[in-house]
């Protein structure tokens, strides 16, 4: 995949003068420096779109676990550490609270008494039999004894407390390693996309590879224009969304991904870039973002965007 391909430049004509299709992507790459460029999605794949002035806050609580697993891997090893923490600290000074009313404290050097919780003699011993009792580690040192029934009750909170922080935690970091996008990193679509002659026809063409062994079963590409619009009756669209064929009709958007494939869309008259011609191409503001989906081996579904600018292509 040495030779790259990236973004939409369209011409109605059949035919592109030679010297201008030459000098175009200079141009654009001129013009690409002189002004930064504000791309709907990054080169990456991730979407530059931020949310602001959102009011409704709680919505994102009412979903806690997708919240979660979408924070920032910093934020989400902080709140892992600190829910367990908590758990801890907290039934730790409920079994401390049971052993001082019960007077377990105060009898401490009483072979005769039968405490609630045998050797625990203080807040930190409280915490570590709580840690115990979540963990499920049970050094034996520290017991519970059968003459304390309220101890026998906030075992069995705990017991099923636990099991659910543990499920929710465990849970959400498991979701948040085995997502896809690591394995997007070996996805590999061509830097820049051309519009040229293929078999008498005036298309759009992009490339796209997998670095993997392991091939990706089922996969699909579609591709989408972001361009505003503006309707007839004078209504303004920013960033509207319109299909690009791919191949949508003839199923030449279902990949057999085991070698690098040259993905062509085909500039006809229901092409969204049959009215755009070269030299009105380094003045449009629009972006193709192409996604690629599929069904990754021994994981779950895949899904990679890339983004591609009028200053990405070539003709």
């Amino acid at each position: 995949m040495e030779q790259d391909v990236e973004s939409p430049a369209i011409s109605r004509h059949s035919k592109i003068r030679e010297p201008a299709g030459k000098d175009l992507p200079k141009q654009l790459a001129a013009m690409d420096r002189a002004r930064k460029v504000q791309r709907y999605v990054q080169k990456d794949g991730k979407c530059n779109v931020h949310h602001g002035n959102v009011r409704e806050t709680y919505r994102y609580l009412t979903d806690i676990f997708t919240t979660l697993v979408d924070l920032k891997w910093c934020f989400n090893l902080f709140i892992f550490v600190l829910v367990y923490t908590v758990t801890w600290l907290f039934f730790g000074f409920m079994w401390w609270l049971i052993a001082y009313l019960r007077g377990d404290l105060d009898h401490l050097a009483d072979n005769l008494w039968t405490p609630c919780v045998n050797n625990l003699n203080g807040f930190v011993s409280a915490f570590l039999f709580s840690i115990e009792t979540e963990t499920t580690i049970g050094y034996g040192y520290r017991v519970i004894t059968d003459k304390c029934p309220e101890g026998i009750l906030l075992l069995l909170i705990q017991s099923v407390l636990g099991s659910i922080v543990n499920a929710f935690m465990v849970g959400c970091m498991f979701v948040k390693i085995s997502q896809p996008k690591k394995r997007a990193e070996t996805l590999v679509f061509s830097t820049n996309a051309v519009i040229s002659m293929r078999d008498g026809r005036l298309c759009l063409m992009f490339r796209v590879g997998d670095l993997r062994n392991s091939h990706i079963v089922e996969a699909s590409i579609r591709a989408k224009l972001i361009k505003s619009k503006q309707t007839k009756e004078g209504e303004f669209i920013p960033l509207n969304q319109t299909d690009i064929n791919v191949g949508y009709d003839t199923g030449d958007d279902r990949l057999f991904l085991v070698s690098p494939l040259i993905i062509c869309h085909e500039i006809n008259q229901n092409s969204p870039f049959w009215e755009i011609s070269p030299a009105h191409l380094a003045k449009e503001e629009l972006e193709i973002v192409v996604i690629l989906e599929g069904m990754v081996e021994a994981t779950d579904k895949d899904g990679q965007k890339r983004p591609y600018r009028p200053q990405d292509t070539q003709t």
